[in-house]
């Protein structure tokens, strides 16, 4: 019985052909022949829908149906933008005029203004030099009316820097170019260097609390005393000082006085009565400030109120005080005010480099009819222009009209370019 399972059944090898899925897999073999016979049979389908797909405008001219498939799919790499009809000219006209990324181009601008933009710059920067050689050239250059701007330019310049010589001679170019009189040499402001002042011989202001920091009437008034020229003070606004403008004054009015310069004094009791006030006997701590008070009592108060406050100072400091000494009669006269041309206006002078105008809009509240004037005032920066910029456009934003009086064309440009004309009303002499 064991040997039966090894031994081959005759009865069992006739069931292995019934097992006949295997061979009948190979069916993928006669299937491509019976698609490929069916396809032959069926009739050619309309056009794909993917082939509409991509379509593009330029072969939207033609219909789908005259167009051969083969010229469609060399077509189709070539729309790989998205199907919503945008093109290079809509790129154009979104980004290169957009006001993000165009630059704004001015094709109109006017040569002739800047040429004088770049004249009035440098000359603002101390390029003196460059400034007289450009305009030399522009004169020569611009014909008529509209060269006669750097004419003007040019007189300026030569007067403000004391060249006598060549500005009559270009008095004579300007007669024959321009068929007019030329501007006369001004006597009024001194040739030989930028002098500065107001009415008179020279006015200075001095005006609020004076400090260190905002000191420039005093550096003025000191040139013009190493110069030994007439000066008038007005200090009818000064409401104090700190001890190191103090210790200035009291030693620029001691030299003058020394000297018999022609330095005066305006309006100076108040302020003086204010220190007086303030300086206690016995306090050492504004030594400064007494010798103020007391070089002001020498000028403007009696013998016998100076004689009081120099003994104060004696105790207070140990030291012998200074003697009375009469004044000459000549300041006393400077006083009134050298021509007798006095108004209300403010009064800039010298050249304004870094100036801040910090006291300037309480000095305007207090005019009926803001007007500054700069006759005197020989060069103006960019930072003391724009500066004054900002100091007048809240004043202009609150409805008040300022007056820039009798600027010189040099300076006069420089306001226009960096738009003081926006907030002050500009007047310039005529040449």
């Amino acid at each position: 019985m064991v040997f039966s399972f090894f031994k081959k059944q005759p009865n069992k090898m006739p069931e292995r052909p019934a097992a006949k899925p295997r061979p009948v897999t190979p069916v993928s073999e006669a299937k491509p022949q019976q698609t490929e016979a069916e396809e032959q049979s069926r009739p050619l389908p309309e056009p794909l829908p993917d082939l509409e797909f991509t379509a593009s405008r330029p072969l939207a001219e033609a219909p789908a149906e005259s167009r051969p498939p083969a010229p469609v799919a060399a077509a189709a790499p070539t729309p790989v933008v998205p199907a919503d009809d945008f093109t290079f000219d809509d790129f154009d006209s979104q980004f290169t005029n957009s006001s993000v990324m165009g630059i704004d181009v001015d094709h109109d601008v006017d040569p002739l203004q800047s040429c004088v933009e770049q004249v009035v710059v440098l000359y603002a920067n101390g390029q003196d030099g460059a400034a007289r050689s450009l305009l030399e050239t522009f004169v020569r250059s611009y014909h008529g009316v509209e060269g006669k701007r750097f004419w003007l330019l040019l007189f300026d310049l030569l007067q403000i820097s004391g060249d006598r010589a060549a500005f009559e001679k270009l008095g004579v170019d300007y007669a024959e170019a321009c068929e007019t009189s030329p501007p006369t040499w001004s006597t009024h402001l001194p040739a030989t260097q930028p002098m500065a002042g107001g009415l008179g011989p020279n006015k200075i202001f001095l005006q609020g609390v004076l400090t260190s920091e905002s000191a420039l009437p005093v550096a003025e008034l000191t040139r013009l005393v190493g110069q030994k020229a007439d000066v008038c003070v007005d200090c009818t606004k000064l409401i104090g000082c700190d001890d190191e403008v103090a210790a200035q004054l009291a030693d620029l009015l001691t030299r003058a006085r020394k000297l018999r310069l022609g330095v005066s004094l305006l309006g100076v009791e108040p302020f003086m009565e204010r220190l007086n006030s303030r300086l206690v006997a016995g306090d050492s701590s504004h030594e400064a400030s007494w010798r103020l008070l007391l070089e002001l009592l020498q000028r403007h108060g009696t013998q016998e109120q100076f004689e009081e406050r120099a003994v104060d100072y004696a105790i207070t400091f140990e030291l012998s005080p200074p003697s009375w000494e009469p004044l000459p009669a000549a300041p006393a006269m400077a006083a009134a005010g050298g021509n007798g041309k006095q108004d209300d206006a403010h009064y800039l002078v010298g050249e304004l480099k870094g100036c801040r105008f910090e006291d300037l809009p309480q000095i305007v509240e207090g005019m009926a009819q803001p007007v500054l004037d700069f006759s005197r005032v020989t060069r103006l920066d960019f930072i003391s222009a724009g500066q004054l910029v900002n100091r007048l456009a809240p004043i202009k934003a609150a409805g008040r009209e300022v007056v820039i009086r009798s600027p010189n064309h040099l300076v006069a440009e420089l306001m226009a370019v960096v738009g003081l004309n926006k907030q002050a009303r500009i007047i310039v002499p005529k040449s």
